[in-house]
This record gives C-alpha cells, sequence and structure tokens, in this order.
C-alpha cells in the first residue's frame, strides 16, 4: 500500500513508519519539526528511514491547508494515519491555541484530503485523555466522554466527533485509537520515563506528581505499533446493529470506531521509578508534590473489543520496556 503518515519525525510515527516500510509498504512523511521538544531527535529518528526507496517525506504543517492539499493530490495515499499533533497536557494550560491550529485545523485538512482523494480508511490517534472525569474503571470506549479536563482532551475528543461526521456525510472509513501512555526507546522528551532518566542520571530530584499515587496504563511502542498496523490493515465498518435511541459511542451505524489501545495492566508510578531505577542502578530524589491541573490520577485501558476484533494482545511488561528504553538513552546520549 501506500500510506501517509503524519508526525513521521515523532515518536510513534518514527515507529510505525519503520515497520511499514520493513514489510514493503510505501510511505509518505509528514511532519512540520517544530520546536516543541528538541528537532535533533525528531532528525536522528528520520535520519533512521530518510534515504529508504520507499520514504518520501514533506517537511509541511497540517495547518497549512494549501501544502496538505498538494500533498494529496501529488501521492494519492491509499491509506491514512494521522499521528501529528501537538501533545502534551500541561502544555495545553499554558499554550491553548498550538492545539487548535494542530488539533483541530489540522485534522479537518487531513478529512479534506481523505474526503477528495478516495482515501480507504483513516487511522488517526486519540488519546486516553478523553476520559476525563470518568473514574468507572477500566475505561471503556462504550462510555460517554463527555468531560475532558485539558483542552488537548477536548481536542481529541472532537477530532473523535469530526471523524464520525465524515463517515456519515462522506462514507469514509476511520478508527479512533486512544493511546494509553506510550513509552520507549526514541520517546518524547517532555514525557515522564525520559525527563526521570535524565534527572537521576545527572543527579537530580525528580518531581513525582500525585505525590506518586498515579497509576497509569503503560504501553510499550512495539505493542502500540502493532497495534495501529492490525487496525489499519482492516478498514472501520458500520454497526449494523447500532440503535439511535440506545446509541453506543464506540460504534456507529456509519464506518466509523474507537478502539483503546492500552497494556491493560495499569502501574503505579512509584512502580514505575522502581523499575527504572533497577534498570539505570540509581536511586531516585523525590520529591512528592500534588496532582497537576489537568490530569487524572489513573488510566486503565479496556481493550476487549480490539482482542476480539483484531487479535491483539500487548506482550511487553514494564521491565523489559524500561530496560530498552534504558539501553537505547545510553547509547543515544552517550551516557
Amino acid at each position: 500500500m501506500k500510506v501517509l503518515v503524519t508526525g513521521s519525525a515523532g515518536f510513534i510515527g518514527s515507529a510505525l513508519t519503520m515497520r511499514l516500510l520493513a514489510r514493503g509498504d510505501q510511505v509518505v512523511g509528514i511532519d512540520n519539526h517544530n520546536d516543541y521538544y528538541d528537532p535533533a531527535l525528531k532528525e536522528a529518528r528520520l535520519a533512521r528511514y530518510a534515504q529508504h526507496h520507499g520514504y518520501s517525506h514533506l517537511r509541511i504543517d497540517l495547518a497549512d491547508r494549501w501544502a496538505v492539499q498538494q500533498c494529496f493530490a501529488a501521492h494519492k495515499p491509499q491509506r491514512v494515519v494521522n499521528l501529528a499533533a501537538q501533545a502534551g497536557v500541561r502544555y495545553s494550560i499554558q499554550n491553548p491555541l498550538a492545539y487548535i491550529d494542530s488539533n483541530i485545523l489540522g485534522f479537518a485538512n487531513i478529512l479534506e484530503g481523505c474526503r477528495h482523494n478516495g482515501v480507504e480508511h483513516l487511522v488517526y490517534a486519540s488519546s486516553s485523555s478523553v476520559y476525563g472525569a470518568n473514574t468507572a474503571m477500566p475505561f471503556s470506549v462504550h462510555q460517554n466522554v463527555d468531560h475532558p479536563l485539558s483542552l488537548y482532551a477536548a481536542s481529541k475528543k472532537a477530532n473523535e466527533l469530526m471523524a464520525h461526521s465524515y463517515s456519515h456525510l462522506y462514507g469514509l472509513p476511520a478508527t479512533g485509537l486512544r493511546f494509553f501512555t506510550v513509552y520507549g526507546p526514541w520517546g518524547r522528551p517532555d514525557m515522564a520515563l525520559f525527563k526521570f532518566a535524565k534527572a537521576m542520571l545527572a543527579g537530580d530530584p525528580i518531581q513525582v506528581f500525585n505525590h506518586g499515587e498515579h497509576r497509569r496504563d503503560f504501553t510499550y511502542i512495539d505493542d502500540i505499533v502493532e497495534g495501529v498496523i492490525r487496525v489499519l490493515d482492516q478498514a472501520a465498518s458500520k454497526n449494523l446493529g447500532w440503535m439511535g435511541d440506545k446509541p453506543d459511542p464506540g460504534t456507529s451505524n456509519v464506518p466509523w470506531r474507537v478502539y483503546n489501545i492500552g497494556n491493560n495492566s495499569p502501574v503505579k508510578l512509584l512502580d514505575f521509578i522502581a523499575a527504572l531505577e533497577r534498570a539505570l542502578g540509581v536511586k531516585a530524589k523525590m520529591e512528592l508534590v500534588p496532582l497537576q491541573a489537568g490530569d487524572v490520577p489513573d488510566t486503565y485501558a479496556d481493550i476487549v473489543d480490539l482482542v476480539e476484533q483484531f487479535a491483539y494482545k500487548p506482550s511487553t511488561t514494564v521491565e523489559e520496556g524500561i530496560g530498552r528504553f534504558v539501553s537505547w538513552y545510553r547509547d543515544y546520549f552517550e551516557v
């Protein structure tokens, strides 16, 4: 296939691109290489496959309507995976308009590109953050998610709604994937694992929010990519049993679906830090601080639908995943 991957120099996008190229697909990658975190890391990710004969790279911003239109017109992708977004819950509190430009306007441009160019299937990144004020565990796609706690979460919920309207009006098969705390080699420097490792190796204290009582459904990058690949290969279908008087939030009577993609095994943040201590051989100096605005105390993914429909099952333990991350980190930063 020819697959358009947005955010192809990002954490998940680069790992997905590697897998698609390895199996023989052609990939057109889009990334704006912004400076939300060190662009050098994005360049290093890109360097792993930029010279691959099946890869084409475009340095454009999804908010640039004309550039996105030109990309679709020139490359005619069969399928699209939209992973480009302004990420980060906490950053959205200080810089909300960045999320409107990238996550709302940019996604609208992707939808229009799919609509006008006969795209067979759109897969796009949503987030566990959409569950917001929900407290029923595990989080299920069949629950309503109408109480986001950050603009980032609201933008991801908006993406799901926007995609549904295009599925209804234009018959575009669209699948949203709610990612749960992705980690691993080549990860994002603004994520906890990256920040903790850097501070601990430097002998600096780490800030542990919610006094370490967080529980997160940490999901290793390879398990995430495996799920994305399986979903990409099977276009969203209609739920023929869907009823308007008892609407199921996770399916529809149009070709639109939403799935959780997580490890289905939440880990307490203090246990996560303990695993990192063992992998690094360094004891963390912890500064316990309160829950931060926009954060939720716990995440826990109900992945029954993904398991039943795609035979998906994550297999990487936190100990294994953190060990692989530490090996990569020491090698990449030569520490």
